[in-house]
């Protein structure tokens, strides 16, 4: 396993890094977050346009071709940014479950769909749910479907649902359109306001059937590993940019006729945040190269800590600028916050990992 950047990915992380600089500044993010418009779908399209909602869609089913380890780049750029794009539900979250169903012409159809930016879809589970712990309140009947999921990430710019749900024989999966009557998205007061989270209510809501019993549950908690996995490069990305952000402010900072970053407690906190960033980026990388149980687990519970660790000392050592709504720190602070109860809490991913290590759950 070789968990350095390849060639291709450090000219896709060029590539996206230029983009996101011109287009997701943070002040741009900042006054996008006080507008009724969270979402930036113009810059979403851009990012398509690029091929980064496809990256790890075999090319067969008419993505890229390429691996998780491309896709975890690009989260690690977003994660620099916190850029409000979609890409965890549409490009992560539905595109891997959706390569978990059979490749039936409608599959084939919605991962062109989602790949090449024409349609925006989420996977609608809440945001908090772990992996290993599929459950639904929403049932098919003959009807349609019916029932409340809270909390759903990315489902306010969506134009299709992939809903789990219910049925007589046991769990399916659903493509719902948004559009239609008995489909409603109530949004909810969210702490990352860059990443807003839904309630989405059926009600005998219209869908077309993409997995029934035999699959549904594994093409969901594959989704759910992958995204854990995935989100560690993300949480990567946002603790390097709260260090990189903060050792420039120490520098420029005068106290005493000197840089405050000269003064030795600060020295100490900043490399026990780099020594948590170099651990967090080995255990991330794993993960892009192989996001199985394990290194998933690893990964999420190291970055989510790591991510938080980063932000809350961002937010600290930039002492008063750092508490005011102009400075992005909180941003960072609140999306750290978030991913780290996204998808299982580390707490949660410790308890998956004890079994491997003959430790009681």
């Amino acid at each position: 396993m070789n968990l350095l950047y390849t060639d291709v990915e450090t000219d896709l992380r060029a590539s996206v890094r230029d983009l996101l600089s011109d287009r997701a500044q943070p002040t741009a993010v900042l006054a996008r977050c006080e507008t009724d418009e969270p979402y930036d779908l113009a810059l979403w399209r851009e990012l398509t346009s690029l091929g980064a909602a496809s990256l790890h869609v075999p090319e067969e089913l008419g993505g890229q071709g390429a691996s998780t380890r491309e896709t975890a780049v690009v989260m690690e750029e977003l994660g620099r940014t916190v850029a409000p794009v979609p890409f965890l539900g549409c490009a992560v979250l539905a595109t891997s479950a959706l390569l978990g169903c059979k490749p039936t012409d409608e599959v084939r159809g919605l991962l062109d769909a989602l790949g090449n930016g024409s349609t925006v879809a989420t996977l609608a589970i809440s945001l908090a749910t772990a992996p290993g712990s599929v459950t639904t309140d929403v049932t098919r009947t003959d009807g349609g479907l019916s029932g409340r999921v809270r909390s759903v990430a990315d489902a306010l710019p969506a134009d299709l649902l992939l809903v789990p749900a219910q049925g007589p024989d046991g769990l399916e999966l659903h493509a719902v359109s948004v559009s239609q009557q008995g489909v409603t998205i109530d949004p909810v007061v969210s702490l990352d306001l860059t990443r807003p989270v839904s309630d989405v209510t059926l009600d005998g809501a219209d869908s077309m059937l993409l997995a029934g019993p035999e699959s549904a549950e594994a093409a969901v908690d594959s989704a759910l590993w992958t995204g854990a996995g995935l989100l560690a490069s993300e949480q990567l990305g946002i603790a390097e940019w709260c260090l990189d952000t903060t050792v420039a402010y120490l520098k420029d900072r005068h106290q005493f006729g000197r840089p405050v970053g000269s003064f030795q407690a600060l020295k100490h906190r900043l490399a026990d945040v780099w020594q948590d960033l170099v651990l967090a980026r080995a255990v991330a990388r794993n993960a892009a190269d192989d996001p199985g149980q394990v290194s998933a687990s690893l990964a999420k519970s190291m970055c989510s800590t790591t991510a938080v660790h980063a932000a809350e000392e961002a937010v600290q050592l930039h002492g008063g600028i750092g508490m005011t709504w102009e400075h992005p720190a909180h941003l960072y602070l609140k999306r750290a916050k978030a991913d780290s109860i996204a998808l299982g809490t580390a707490g949660r991913h410790r308890q998956l990992l004890a079994p491997h290590a003959d430790i009681l759950a």
